[in-house]
């Protein structure tokens, strides 16, 4: 019975990291692989409750793109001047830099503060379990602080 629980508890451990992974990816994969994409600065003139937009000034000046839009998040605030790459066929950006990436793997930082205790309660590694705790923990903070 303890190998059934077990499993269980890795299983929904595992099922928690891999959808944590897979949300922050849809945002860090452009501030990891930004070489090849469209950079440049965009100064937010408006928010709404989910995304900011404004003036976006082109690294490239060959770019035809004018405004451009960011997911709302604490650090973009009307007046600001944020660094971003644009996604590949969208009007959207992605903020660069360390505040950029922490704050795209964020979900992932949340998921291993989540499985955290089903590793140390359910699968009984206090130790592995102490570890993803940390390490979740330091995204979150990180992020803060960096944003």
């Amino acid at each position: 019975m303890t190998h059934v629980r077990t499993a269980a508890m890795a299983l929904v451990a595992l099922f928690l990291v891999v959808a944590g992974a897979w949300a922050s990816w849809n945002s860090a994969q452009h501030v990891l692989l930004a070489k090849g994409r469209e950079h440049g600065t965009l100064s937010v003139t408006a928010c709404t409750d989910e995304t900011c937009s404004g003036r976006y000034v082109p690294e490239d000046p060959s770019s035809s793109r004018r405004t451009l839009t960011i997911a709302r998040s604490v650090a973009a605030e009307k007046g600001g001047t944020i660094p971003v790459v644009v996604k590949p066929g969208t009007d959207e950006g992605v903020r660069t830099g360390w505040g950029g990436g922490l704050h795209a793997w964020l979900p992932l930082g949340g998921a291993l503060l989540l499985a955290a205790p089903l590793v140390g309660g359910g699968m009984r590694l206090p130790r592995t379990a102490w570890s993803l705790a940390g390490v979740g923990g330091a995204v979150l903070v990180a992020a803060f602080f960096a944003l």
